[in-house]
């Protein structure tokens, strides 16, 4: 009898599943990589130093499963009280555990159109079906849309504030109206570039039990390579969220993971500094590709999303990677003529100006 090919071992949902295709990796000599967002700069040397420490005894054990200190300092840092504090392994983990805790509600879950395709790709995963709505002409998240949708009944809400791939940030009044149209059930805000110019909805977790703020030290912190993400909101939703935890892994930060994320949010000063260079460099950017004859949307993330009215968007993205300059390219309706951008160092936005002036003929 011939043995099985491995798909006839899968359940069916797993057979159906599309799963997320991260920014490619490569291993390229002289690569200018800007294409998955990672902080240009290096973490605070105090990190390093926490790291070798936790590292030098300790490792035989365990972790802390409540990652204790790491939730005290994010408390501390943003005004929150400890029970308010989930952690996990990068903000993608966070977000899986969320959408298992709290939509799966037997009603669609409504998203943008135009968002972080993680999320249909965890909405597959545990059969949730969702429901999106179109962003608006500027590639805007059309709040009034969503909550006109929310009040007649959803499984919840989930924006990415700013959003991504677009880099278009909402203000909290507009947010404010989601959580108002939507008291029942979790409007989740993904708020992993909200340090580089968004405006942060941590503050409404007071007077909205519905909220659920998740936030990663991977962008602004410098800390991709550690894998360390975080939700914050009213005690009932981070219980749920723990109970999740509690039933998948109940040891998900390892020591050297909380300690480096302990560390960088004790150098406030270097975060500054690398935030404010990064922000800098980007709107020299956009004022180069413009100059170039982009179009560039208005970012408040550490990318820049542009198209070329001349130029199809996958075409220059294959152009800019036989130069050694990688950027992100989405084979999306409504998006595929526009590339996403990381702002880079200097340096690496300088090569991927002189790339696209060759290639434009500007």
């Amino acid at each position: 009898m011939p043995t099985p090919q491995a798909p006839a071992f899968w359940s069916p949902r797993i057979a159906a599943l599309e799963p997320y295709v991260p920014g490619e990796q490569p291993r390229i000599a002289g690569l200018v990589k800007l294409n998955t967002n990672e902080n240009p700069y290096p973490p605070s040397p105090r990190v390093q130093d926490a790291i070798a420490e936790a590292a030098e005894s300790g490792l035989e054990r365990y972790p802390d499963p409540e990652s204790v200190a790491l939730r005290e300092a994010i408390a501390e840092r943003h005004g929150l009280s400890i029970d308010q504090v989930f952690v996990g392994n990068g903000s993608d983990e966070v977000l899986a555990h969320a959408f298992f805790a709290f939509f799966q509600q037997g009603a669609p879950l409504l998203l943008p159109d135009i968002t972080y395709s993680f999320y249909r790709v965890y909405a597959r995963l545990y059969g949730i079906d969702c429901e999106l709505q179109p962003v608006d002409e500027g590639l805007r998240i059309d709040v009034d849309a969503l909550a006109a949708r929310a009040r007649r009944g959803c499984a919840g809400i989930v924006v990415a504030n700013p959003n991504a791939p677009t880099g278009v940030g909402l203000p909290l009044a507009r947010i404010e109206a989601l959580l108002d149209a939507c008291p029942d059930r979790v409007v989740l805000v993904d708020e992993a570039y909200v340090d580089f110019g968004g405006e942060s909805a941590l503050p409404l977790i007071a007077r909205h039990p519905n909220l659920l703020v998740v936030q990663t030290f991977s962008k602004s912190r410098s800390l991709a390579g550690l894998r360390v993400g975080f939700a914050c909101g009213q005690a009932p939703l981070v219980e749920g969220l723990n109970r999740v935890k509690n039933s998948f892994n109940s040891y998900p930060l390892g020591r050297p993971a909380s300690a480096g994320a302990i560390a960088a949010l004790a150098d406030e000063a270097w975060f500054a500094k690398a935030r404010d260079a990064v922000v800098d460099t980007r709107e020299g950017l956009v004022l180069q590709l413009e100059d170039l004859g982009f179009e560039v949307l208005p970012s408040q993330a550490n990318f820049v999303f542009a198209r070329h009215p001349d130029h199809d968007g996958a075409a220059l993205a294959a152009a800019l990677r036989e130069r050694a300059v990688l950027v992100r390219h989405f084979a999306q309706p409504r998006i595929a003529q526009f590339l996403r951008i990381t702002v880079g160092s200097r340096a690496q936005c300088g090569a991927l100006v002189a790339a696209l002036g060759a290639i434009v003929g500007a």
